[in-house]
């Protein structure tokens, strides 16, 4: 009995022991201790320029992503992207300054110093023969002893420092070169749009160029709702005012046309329409029933006004949902007011009886200059009879005020001068 015991109680311990073992290599495996090694043993072989050693530690298909560089896959894509490097600095040394490693991920700090001889090129640059000092943290993803992923973050300004193709920090030249930027920036900023105004209780106003464009920032729960989008050119004046007043937390176009989307791609928030504009917000802009050319347009406004489109106002944006008539919001009712779109909509305020209704009717001429309330530009329309229509449903209303998309504002006797337009010839 007592050898048959012991016999068991060596064998429970086998198992223990074993059990114990099987615990000990599954963690490591899930939790890459040897994460570190893996990615000092990929830094030396780069350091060595034995750029086939590199590679081998790659999971074939694995990303190296350089931010603000490079995205690429393994083992094509490491072996040109490195190829390229060693090439470029054939005295390349390659120091790992420290790693920091939890799970399956090691940060590692590098420095690669070499001398930029050649004869391969640096992300374009031909080689000047100047010393080069890169650092950088890459961030790797190793799993069963090869690299799955890393994000690589580098200062992207070092390297055209050092070659000249950038005045060094806090040169006379880097000086000279960061005064003629803010110039230009308070330049363009002036240019492109007024200061914002506030216009009604919680909506404030953006007036830009060209085309005397109106955007609206509505308070929103602490945030804002920008009610159509303008020019590109309104871009900063935009993100500056919806910044300094809680955020942007989504855009809401009153069609589609490029005069009313230039903003919205550029913001990062989610950007709506009525359904029947997501073809054109996304597509065309308006020009798949424009006449082509826009040859319906006087001769001198045709040429302007195309090169507006192209150059100033703005291209297709992604929408992420949509909204129809009887929607509510931040406060204002959606209403639907086809004819120069087919999916125009305004925002109503029953409470003030405030009306923001972009291109539902107009107020300037092809020139941008002030004008009495008339139908959009039939060149601009797809049905002008419609347009009538709306205007007349919007006079219906009695708005107490009434905002175009370009402009000044009907106020007074606005329900006679919404008819008088819809009458005119």
């Amino acid at each position: 009995m007592g050898e048959e015991r012991a016999s068991t109680v060596a064998s429970k311990v086998q198992e223990a022991a074993a059990s114990l073992q099987q615990a000990t290599t599954q963690r490591q495996r899930i939790t890459g201790p040897g994460s570190a090694e893996i990615v000092r043993a990929y830094f030396q072989a780069l350091g060595e320029r034995d750029l086939e050693t590199a590679v081998s530690l790659w999971e074939p298909g694995g990303r190296e992503h350089v931010r603000g560089l490079t995205d690429i896959a393994a083992p094509e894509g490491i072996r040109d992207f490195f190829g390229e490097l060693l090439q470029a600095l054939p005295d390349l040394r390659v120091e790992v300054l420290s790693t920091t490693s939890e799970g399956d991920r090691c940060v590692a700090h590098w420095r690669f110093v070499g001398t930029f001889a050649g004869p391969g090129q640096l992300g374009g640059l031909a080689p000047t023969d100047d010393p080069i000092v890169l650092e950088g943290l890459d961030l790797f993803t190793v799993r069963d002893g090869l690299i799955r992923s890393n994000d690589a973050f580098t200062d992207t300004l070092s390297l055209p420092r050092q070659v000249g193709m950038m005045p060094a920090a806090g040169s006379a030249a880097q000086q000279r070169m960061t005064g003629a930027f803010n110039a230009k920036t308070r330049l363009t900023s002036g240019l492109a749009a007024a200061e914002p105004g506030l216009v009604a209780e919680g909506v404030w106003l953006i007036q830009g160029q060209p085309g005397r464009c109106n955007v609206f920032l509505i308070e929103d729960d602490g945030a804002l709702t920008l009610f159509d989008a303008g020019a590109r050119t309104m871009t900063r004046a935009v993100a500056h005012a919806g910044a300094t007043r809680g955020g942007i937390r989504r855009v809401v176009l009153s069609h589609g046309h490029t005069d009313h989307r230039g903003v919205a791609g550029a913001l990062g928030v989610p950007v709506l329409c009525h359904p029947a504009e997501v073809q054109d917000a996304e597509g065309s802009g308006g020009f798949r029933y424009w006449s082509p050319d826009l040859a319906e347009l006087p001769t001198p406004q045709r040429q302007i006004h195309r090169l507006l489109h192209r150059y100033a106002y703005g291209g297709p944006v992604d929408i992420a949902a949509t909204v129809e008539e009887g929607d509510r919001i931040a406060g204002f009712e959606v209403i639907h007011l086809p004819g120069h779109a087919p999916g125009l909509i305004g925002l109503w305020r029953e409470s003030d009886r405030l009306a923001l209704v972009s291109d539902c009717f107009e107020t300037i001429d092809l020139w941008g200059r002030d004008a009495p309330a008339h139908v959009p530009e039939p060149a601009y329309n797809l049905n002008t009879e419609q347009a009538r229509e709306s205007i007349c449903k919007l006079a219906a209303l009695q708005p107490a005020v009434a905002w175009p998309g370009h402009g000044r504002p009907l106020t007074g006797d606005v329900r006679a001068q919404l008819l008088q337009a819809a009458r005119a010839v």
